[in-house]
């Protein structure tokens, strides 16, 4: 390569923030720090933001212009692009304040398999949604049928103009306090994940729906476990074409599993922050923490897998603008995100000694729910295995 092209490929090769999402990335920061972090430990009341807060916070958010920052702009909103969303969700992710999932101060929050409906469905479930005038959860995990879909139990059964949905949804977010579904269902069990499941809007008043229990977890989330008994679903209801609803779930759980990468770096750095802060100020046998190579390692340790995944995190969200596919990027993201965020908590514990197990400070909370990661969307070891598929696959 001669002086001339190798000028030209150092060019191309920028790994900085443009400007304009660098001043998002600060107006942000200070937004997490002035009105997150220093309420963070009264923010909620259990798994849901208390309504004076919530109102507050929506507040600051429209007055801040970052109302609907997700929704397209046909629809109203921001439109912003995938790198621009991890951001936000990496910065408030440094704070403990919001409920872990459903973070909603920002506008209602619209699952994009709503934007492949027709116009009538749109016009009955997207742009209330959109107005917050009625909620969704989304149904797929079964007690049977959790990181492998193909054998979903939950069956739907083409009659006439409606589909008969029958079997259970475990581990539902929201579900009590929904106005529909999205039901991920079998059409085919015989095809398994390969053209035989299919995706349904439900209305969860609908003759059949049952909300069984609410689960109490180590986290503040308290899902739920819904049976439909026989659940008589319109034809039109069905999101996309039959057998495609597992693609469809798919692509939506890509974007979700790089959320959770862009949500570790938030927590990352944030723990880097504690932990270092104390280890400053903590003295013990006449020296400061601070001058323990054991303390120091940890944090050096912390910092570097922080800056992989902040490169894993924005190279994704850079495929994905360009519509490429990212499904073994997300699986390394939130593999590697999740897996590492979640020590880099308990490394900040450690570094804390007792204080950091007590919910004075927001460690525990951050430990806690860094752990349930580690399983939602695709547990540690099923994407590992996903990435050895597709290494062997590459290089055998």
């Amino acid at each position: 390569m001669n002086r001339d092209n190798a000028a030209a490929a150092s060019d191309d090769m920028n790994f900085a923030l443009p400007e304009d999402l660098r001043m998002l990335k600060e107006v942000l920061r200070k937004f997490v720090d002035r009105e997150l972090i220093p309420i963070e430990l009264r923010a909620c009341d259990g798994h849901k933001l208390r309504p004076e807060v919530r109102a507050h916070l929506e507040a600051k958010a429209k007055e801040l212009g970052l109302w609907n920052y997700d929704i397209p702009r046909e629809y109203g909103g921001l439109g912003y692009r995938q790198l621009a969303r991890a951001l936000v969700w990496a910065e408030l992710s440094r704070s403990v304040a919001l409920p872990t999932r459903n973070v909603n101060i920002f506008g209602p929050i619209v699952s994009p398999m709503l934007y492949r409906l027709d116009d009538r469905q749109k016009e009955r479930y997207l742009l209330p949604t959109l107005r917050g005038e009625i909620k969704w959860c989304f149904a797929q995990t079964e007690p049977d049928a959790g990181s492998d879909p193909s054998s979903m139990r939950t069956t739907a059964v083409r009659r006439g103009d409606a589909y008969i949905i029958s079997g259970a949804k475990r581990f539902i977010t929201d579900a009590g306090d929904s106005d529909y579904a999205q039901v991920i269902a079998a059409t085919d069990r015989s095809k398994g994940s390969h053209g035989g499941i299919s995706a349904f809007i439900v209305d969860m008043k609908s003759p059949g729906v049952k909300l069984l229990r609410q689960q109490k977890l180590v986290i503040e989330d308290r899902p739920w476990e819904i049976a439909f008994d026989n659940v008589e679903v319109p034809a039109e209801n069905r999101v996309g074409k039959e057998g495609e609803g597992f693609k469809d779930a798919q692509d939506v759980i890509a974007v979700q599993r790089l959320r959770h990468g862009a949500r570790a770096i938030g927590v990352m750095e944030r723990c880097l922050e504690l932990g270092a802060s104390y280890a400053k100020q903590r003295v013990t046998f006449g020296r400061p923490l601070a001058d323990r190579q054991a303390v120091q390692w940890m944090l050096a340790d912390t910092y570097l897998e922080l800056h992989q995944l902040r490169l894993m995190v924005y190279q994704a969200a850079w495929k994905h603008e360009r519509g490429e596919d990212i499904r073994v990027e997300a699986y390394m993201v939130k593999n590697f995100g999740d897996e590492k965020s979640f020590l880099a908590a308990d490394r900040c514990m450690q570094i804390h000694g007792g204080i950091g197990m007590a919910d004075e400070l927001p460690i525990e909370k951050f430990w806690r729910n860094q752990r349930s990661m580690r399983i939602t969307e695709g547990a540690t070891e099923v994407l590992k295995s996903a990435i050895a598929r597709q290494v062997l696959n590459e290089f055998g």
